[in-house]
């Protein structure tokens, strides 16, 4: 008696990085790149078109989509992601592949945050939240933030940084709670989060114009802590409601990982009236 089996195709496992090249090399657009369209038998590119656009030999090329060609070096990965135009998620997943580890960091220049992002930080109306880069500027914020978070957001625009707002601005070290913890914290972040992105020459200028400005900072940077910003408890001597405890959650942005996204919330009752008490006066 036989019976009808459902056939589920499987994703290839002896040959990954092959059948990922091959994928990605066939979904490719041969008139959108410059190449004639006739007389191809095959959708996308040709192995040896792959192979001149990342200068490498069509025979090794071959070789690498039958899992021949050994393991290829970071410098011609870089080349073969260029070559099949992959996104840099692409690229991730080419390296995993290939080297069973990610590409080195790669500075990325922030040009700001989606209008959908911004909407999600609008609707949390009595929840202060930013968005920071791994240099710790401050791109994009609530109403909330700007009502509890005035120090910050008076900075000028291109300076809105809170290792700056931490170091730079005297007044801080009164007005902060706990002002040394936070800033040993701010400190060990930043230089976990700049290692993983990339130091860039900004983030170089930042730390030397940090280090020249004061002397603390300049003692802490040099201690070398690293930590990550995660989740905690923050508190804030606001001048009009006093002292106000908040619980803050750090997640990264999908699709743009260097960039975080901070979410503050009242802790106690009386400290999310205060909030909102304030919230509807500012408006």
């Amino acid at each position: 008696m036989s019976t009808n089996r459902l056939s589920i195709p499987t994703a290839p496992s002896d040959n990954p990085l092959g059948h990922y090249l091959k994928d990605r090399r066939t979904k490719l657009d041969a008139a959108r790149l410059g190449y004639p369209t006739t007389r191809r038998r095959t959708p996308g590119l040709r192995r040896e078109e792959v192979a001149q656009r990342a200068n490498v030999s069509i025979t090794w090329y071959t070789w690498l989509e039958q899992g021949r060609g050994g393991a290829p070096s970071a410098d011609v990965l870089d080349r073969l992601a260029v070559a099949l135009a992959l996104t840099d998620v692409e690229r991730e997943h080419l390296f995993l592949l290939a080297q069973n580890r990610l590409p080195e960091v790669q500075h990325q220049q922030t040009e700001g945050i989606t209008p959908q992002l911004q909407r999600i930080l609008d609707t949390l109306e009595f929840s202060p939240a930013y968005v920071k880069t791994p240099d710790w500027d401050v791109i994009a914020w609530n109403r909330a933030a700007e009502v509890m978070m005035p120090d910050l957001l008076s900075l000028p625009e291109g300076k809105r940084n809170l290792l700056r707002l931490v170091f730079c601005l005297p007044h801080m070290q009164e007005k902060m709670f706990d002002w040394e913890s936070v800033a040993r914290f701010v400190v060990a972040t930043f230089r976990n989060e700049t290692a993983k992105s990339g130091i860039s020459e900004y983030t170089k200028a930042l730390i030397d114009e940090l280090s020249q400005v004061s002397p603390a900072f300049k003692s802490m940077w040099l201690e070398h802590d690293v930590s990550t910003h995660g989740e905690g408890t923050k508190h804030i001597q606001h001048p009009t409601l006093g002292l106000i405890t908040l619980e803050y959650s750090a997640f990264a942005v999908d699709g743009k990982p260097h960039l975080g996204l901070v979410i503050y919330n009242p802790v106690t009752t009386k400290d999310k009236a205060g909030v909102r008490a304030l919230m509807e006066s500012a408006t």
